[in-house]
């Protein structure tokens, strides 16, 4: 095991290298003209994981192509674990917010900046290098590994569950290991055992046919914008609680155990003001500000479009006005029926001066898992080892949609060892992963594989 721990602090900045690299490809799927980008980066992922050692291909899918690379020992019964990452990231947009340009990599001191760094290339990037370490060094690998690297997630994942279900013999695991969530700081390792989900709809008002001149028309027909801007504020009172009728009735409330943890974490409501840059936190009465971000359910206007948003004034009533909804869930909320309620109190709500449309767009259940069950166990005590601290144990308020289908199609449950810190600015201009906890990661992945290994049959996952 030393050898291959060593092998990781040798070869650190030629790691590095290779991630710039793969930092490089605009791959981002929600963008069709980047379709191109995606299919090479795959390419590149797929050589790159067959240099170090790996068993790689890519395969087709009916969106982008996911990246199977595994090692695995024939004729032998050995644990299996997938680990789980995306290639494709979020548009760079708003460009000239980025103080580099967001796929030319710039190193700043410990600090790698480019979109994807850490969202997510960086983080499975550091369990490949730390796979690389057994396989170049000679260090036997306790257990079988098959990372599977999608491009869809930033786009809901749409093909990667049929994918699964295809190869569902092939995938059977022990578990999945997936670094796509946070740490809250370098001297607080994160195991997540708890994921929101969410609900995304996008409601549209109409009204006349046409814009109409608001002098001449004005007052004597419903303004679209002004019907969609009170409709809304009807869904949230002013203490944010949700207004809509049977939202809150299967969410799972916090245990006592649950709130002493969170307690742990390293946080002050004056930093976390100052570093959002909002004059006074919001949020729902008799829950702290991580147990709002994190473990209860939201509601979030996304965007608003209406009228005319050009230089100067244009004095129209305007034909329609439209808004992007997301939800966030905590268990045990179910998203098609969360929706069903959504829509069903917003049909009450419309007035009968403007037709509603609505669409409703992806979903994703929330998830969770025992944080003091053996296979969170065996993440924590590598995490420990790896970053020489007492890991936290923490829900993340983001949804990572494919850990409900690992579960639901392979029956495995999932480990989220995050190594993005809060600064990384994951979604936003100038995203970036601090070089230290990559390099924790990569150790924390080295050590991984023996604490997984040493899970009994009786007690895996999947209950073989």
């Amino acid at each position: 095991m030393q050898k291959a721990l060593d092998y990781l602090g040798q070869h650190e900045a030629r790691f590095i290298r290779e991630l710039c690299d793969y930092l490089r490809y605009p791959s981002v799927s929600a963008q069709s003209a980047h379709g191109k980008d995606l299919g090479a980066c795959a390419q590149w992922l797929a050589r790159h994981c067959s240099g170090i050692g790996l068993r790689a291909r890519v395969c087709p899918t009916a969106g982008h192509p996911v990246v199977l690379a595994q090692f695995r020992r024939s004729g032998v019964r050995r644990p299996h674990y997938l680990v789980y990452g995306h290639y494709d990231v979020q548009p760079p947009d708003p460009l000239e917010l980025w103080h580099s340009p967001a796929f030319t990599p710039r190193i700043d001191g410990r600090r790698l900046f480019a979109r994807g760094s850490s969202d997510n290339k960086g983080q499975h990037f550091a369990h490949l290098k730390a796979v690389e370490a057994y396989l170049k060094t000679g260090v036997e690998l306790p257990c079988d590994l098959t990372f599977v690297i999608e491009g869809e997630e930033e786009v809901g994942s749409a093909s990667l569950s049929e994918f699964l279900k295809k190869n569902r013999s092939e995938l059977g695991c022990d578990g999945v290991v997936i670094s796509d969530t946070g740490m809250p700081g370098l001297k607080y390792p994160a195991l997540t055992y708890a994921l929101r989900g969410i609900a995304a709809l996008e409601i549209t008002l109409r009204g006349p046919s046409r814009d109409l001149h608001s002098g001449i028309y004005g007052g004597s027909v419903e303004n679209p914008a002004m019907a969609l801007c009170q409709l809304l504020a009807e869904l949230r009172d002013g203490q944010g609680r949700i207004r809509i009728p049977g939202f809150y009735d299967d969410v799972v409330p916090l245990t006592a155990y649950e709130r002493r943890q969170m307690k742990r974490l390293p946080h002050s409501d004056a930093a976390y003001r100052r570093f959002l840059g909002v004059p006074r936190l919001f949020g729902e009465r008799g829950y702290t500000s991580w147990e709002r971000r994190s473990a209860r359910p939201t509601l979030e206007i996304n965007g608003l479009t209406s009228g005319y948003q050009g230089e100067g004034s244009k004095t129209i009533v305007p034909a329609w006005a439209s808004a992007k909804l997301t939800f966030r869930l905590v268990p045990d909320q179910d998203p098609a029926r969360v929706t069903q309620a959504i829509v069903r109190h917003l049909k009450r709500l419309c007035p009968p001066t403007v037709r509603l449309e609505i669409k409703t767009l992806h979903g994703a259940e929330p998830y969770a898992v025992s944080p003091t069950g053996e296979l969170a166990q065996a993440g924590v005590r590598a995490l420990r080892a790896a970053f020489k601290r007492e890991p936290v144990l923490m829900r993340e308020g983001g949804s990572i949609p494919i850990v409900t289908e690992f579960k639901r199609i392979l029956g495995a449950e999932s480990l989220l060892l995050g190594l993005a810190l809060p600064d990384a600015n994951a979604h936003s201009p100038n995203e970036s992963i601090n070089l230290d906890a990559f390099a924790g990661g990569m150790r924390m992945s080295a050590l991984l594989w023996p604490e997984l290994a040493g899970i009994s049959a009786g007690a895996s996952v999947r209950g073989r």
